[in-house]
């Protein structure tokens, strides 16, 4: 999506420091364990290359996900802020997967920190 959206180079595709900011002290003050680093954004969540891996838990990559680049590439082009929340579901490596009843219910606190910090604005 950025190569495309960039002519072909490369973009640091990242968040908004301020909602990053107050997304961190809206999970912290719900204590909501948090960590704020790298995604690895692919068009293939079960990637047909699996020793992409190996270099994703080196560069210290927290997650693999498909949507947070483009959003950030998009925010760039439009001159808004952005910040993808993520919630783990699946341990790829370890082949664990949450249940759909648990995907269904343990996602609240990721949403209440997300409404908190937009209602923070």
């Amino acid at each position: 999506m950025n190569r495309v959206r960039f002519l072909d180079h490369d973009f640091a595709a990242l968040a908004d420091f301020g909602l990053v900011e107050r997304a961190v002290k809206a999970a912290r003050a719900r204590n909501v364990p948090v960590r704020v680093g790298n995604v690895f954004s692919s068009d293939f969540f079960y990637t047909p290359q699996p020793q992409v891996f190996d270099t994703i838990e080196k560069l210290g990559i927290l997650g693999i996900e498909m949507e947070a680049a483009g959003l950030y590439g998009l925010a760039a082009e439009y001159g808004v802020r952005a910040l993808a929340l993520l919630t783990v579901s699946d341990h790829i490596r370890r082949g664990e997967h949450l249940s759909p009843d648990a995907r269904r219910t343990s996602f609240d606190a990721m949403i209440r920190v997300a409404l908190d910090t937009a209602i923070a604005e």
